[in-house]
């Protein structure tokens, strides 16, 4: 099992009591779920990726694995008598497993693999769809607004130029052009622009915290871990907008490097 990143941080904001109902709304390899359970706490873990569901091979005591879309949660919780709850726990991350043993082009260091970076295969829009029937302007404008990369008109107009656009070497190739040198932070973002759009990331944040709101109880607890400015800002904007507030002003950060995009964030009804 991969060890979330900020699970300990996560888990003593989560507050946990037992008994306690809780639902981890980006199941994934079950970090978060497994560590509840630990405390004492009871589970439901959704997860979008059917794959994340079947490769969790025993049946756990106090979990109730689903399949689902944490932008409906609150029709999840009340389906599966997890209303109301005590906490909401959003983990906004891919799992190491997706990553690499998905076979959907979720990374830049999978050349062979398929520009797909679909989260459920339910789904029949995949990244090579929409590069292929958006226009260059279109294009950019995915790549502008979910990346905020600063070659997004140039990498658009490279990628809509070239013939053959399959796998992840192609997209890859393409920004290579664009700038003459390689970059990995580059790639990042382009790729996460393209996971975004396909999955309608943003949209499905808002409204699974909105869901998540109606579903915990008084002084409930809501912890979302993020990767991005985009997704912070849209935690920070909803709680504005809202009766809500931050158990702490400023976000927990992760201090390893491979954390070190991660912030934890969390609300108190």
């Amino acid at each position: 099992m991969h060890t979330p990143v900020l699970l300990q941080q996560a888990i003593e904001n989560l507050n946990v009591k037992s008994g306690g109902k809780y639902i981890d709304a980006a199941y994934g390899e079950g970090g978060y779920s497994q560590e509840i359970i630990k405390q004492g706490g009871r589970v439901l873990g959704i997860d979008l990726d059917i794959n994340q569901i079947k490769n969790q091979k025993s049946k756990i005591q106090n979990l109730n694995l689903i399949q689902g879309n944490f932008a409906d949660i609150e029709k999840l919780a009340k389906k599966n008598n997890f209303f109301p709850a005590d906490g909401v726990v959003f983990d906004l991350g891919l799992s190491m497993r997706q990553i690499n043993e998905s076979g959907r082009g979720f990374s830049y260091n999978k050349p062979n693999e398929p520009l797909d970076m679909r989260l459920s295969l339910d789904s029949e829009l995949t990244a090579l769809n929409l590069i292929k029937k958006l226009n260059e302007n279109e294009l950019y404008e995915i790549f502008a607004k979910n990346s905020e990369e600063l070659k997004s008109r140039e990498i658009a107009r490279e990628v809509k130029r070239r013939k053959r656009i399959e796998i992840v070497y192609d997209l890859t190739s393409a920004i290579d052009r664009v700038l003459g040198f390689k970059s990995n932070s580059t790639y990042a973002r382009i790729f996460q622009a393209l996971r975004i759009s396909v999955n309608d990331e943003l949209e499905n944040l808002k409204k699974g915290l909105e869901g998540a709101v109606r579903v915990i109880k008084k002084e409930g607890r809501i912890v979302v871990v993020s990767f991005h400015s985009l997704e912070d800002r849209i935690v920070k904007n909803f709680v504005r907008n809202t009766d809500l507030r931050f158990l702490k002003k400023k976000p927990i950060r992760g201090i390893r490097l491979f954390e070190r995009s991660a912030k934890l964030r969390t609300i108190i009804k």
